[in-house]
């Protein structure tokens, strides 16, 4: 089990005795920290005015004593660091194994690598991790597999892979960094995409696993089982849209929700669609659904859930979808890598430091540097005939 436990103005008073020591406040630390998990000083500077922080304890394993201290990182002397925790009531009696200690972010900036995470002035070198400016281990590892991927790739002479911003959050993960560039340690949220419809949890199998079969990454007997999944979503799907439901039947569960009833039959999608109705309540209504359903042996929640979602949601995945193809046109659009943007007095001139500083590969991605607007990338446009 994790537990919760919070700090106090009297750990905040001891931490404090031990700031002239910190190598944070020495100025020996000059990077900036990631900014979703500072240290324990760091935000009893940010946050002065808090009497108190939250700390998580989580056990380092399933068989282990151990307890992970989070929310207490911290360059403080030892001393310090336990005297602080032995005056929180809950860690009088702790025994600290190991002290909190801070680390210091340094990276190379990520604009000089392309897509496929090759250098852009070394040939053959790959960056992946930490040193392309990004915090996290699903972040590194996701780099590494691409890394990995496009290196292998180019020793064999196929095809570079690179994932699009529509495709996985990979995709939005490395067009960030090598677009956009970083200033403080970079973490991937879902809020840095922007087609967050498209890149669900229930879909993520049906976007990547194709992919990875066809890098030889994937087994066939996983593929099969994807496709004998995704042919029973197909099936639910056509069965919910097709069959019509009953007042009688479906009468009872609108009303246990507050919904309204239906005077005449309906489509079973068109209950559906109401936000109230889920489709294991709707099929379990209709002897004719329930019917089908069972024939189908549906044996994990997942399929169900994937059809609930691309039923009710489809509407916005379809236009979500068209957004993204609009978009994606511009991907094909290859700027040529030798342009001296310098000459280009019809571009502002932060447009054309950015795109000469980042040498975009296409007008996709040259739309999405910073200072770059939509009358430069028109400018382009005519210049690449377009």
């Amino acid at each position: 089990s994790c537990f919760i436990a919070e700090t106090s103005k009297e750990v905040h008073d001891i931490l404090r005795t031990g700031f002239e020591f910190s190598p944070l406040f020495q100025g020996a630390i000059k990077g900036i920290g990631p900014r979703n998990c500072p240290s324990i000083e760091d935000k009893l500077r940010t946050f002065a005015d808090k009497n108190s922080h939250q700390l998580f304890l989580e056990p380092e394993g399933e068989k282990t004593y151990e307890m992970y201290l989070n929310g207490f990182s911290s360059s403080l002397p030892s001393e310090v660091q336990f005297s602080a925790l032995k005056s929180i009531p809950a860690f009088r009696n702790a025994h600290v194994l190991r002290p909190g200690y801070a680390i210091e972010y340094d990276f190379f900036p990520p604009l000089q690598v392309k897509h496929t995470l090759e250098t852009k002035i070394i040939n053959n070198l790959y960056f992946a991790g930490q040193i392309n400016g990004t915090t996290g281990y699903e972040e590194a590892a996701a780099q590494g597999l691409i890394a990995g991927i496009n290196a292998n790739h180019k020793l064999v002479g196929k095809d570079s892979f690179v994932l699009k911003r529509d495709e996985a959050y990979i995709g939005v993960l490395i067009d960030d960094l090598v677009t956009k560039g970083v200033d403080e340690p970079y973490r991937m949220f879902t809020s840095r995409a922007e087609y967050r419809i498209l890149l669900r949890q229930d879909n993520a199998d049906e976007r990547l696993t194709p992919m990875g079969f066809k890098l030889g990454m994937v087994s066939e007997e996983r593929m099969q089982l994807l496709e004998a999944k995704y042919t029973k979503v197909q099936k639910l799907k056509s069965l919910i849209k097709t069959t019509s439901i009953s007042p009688e039947e479906i009468n009872p569960l609108l009303n246990s929700l507050s919904s309204s009833p239906i005077n005449q039959k309906r489509k079973s999608i068109d209950i559906l669609l109401r936000p109230e109705v889920g489709l294991i309540g709707l099929i379990n209504s209709s002897p004719i659904l329930k019917e089908n359903y069972a024939k189908l042996n549906i044996l994990k929640n997942d399929i169900a859930d994937s059809v609930e979602i691309h039923l009710k949601y489809e509407g916005y995945i379809e236009r979500e979808k068209q957004i993204a193809d609009k978009i994606n046109r511009l991907e094909y659009v290859n700027i040529p890598n030798d342009i001296d943007y310098n000459k280009f007095k019809s571009i502002s001139t932060e447009g054309r430091h950015k795109l000469q500083k980042i040498k975009p590969i296409n007008i996709g991605q040259a739309s999405r540097i910073p200072g770059v607007s939509p009358s430069d990338i028109n400018v382009l446009l005519v210049f690449l005939g377009r």
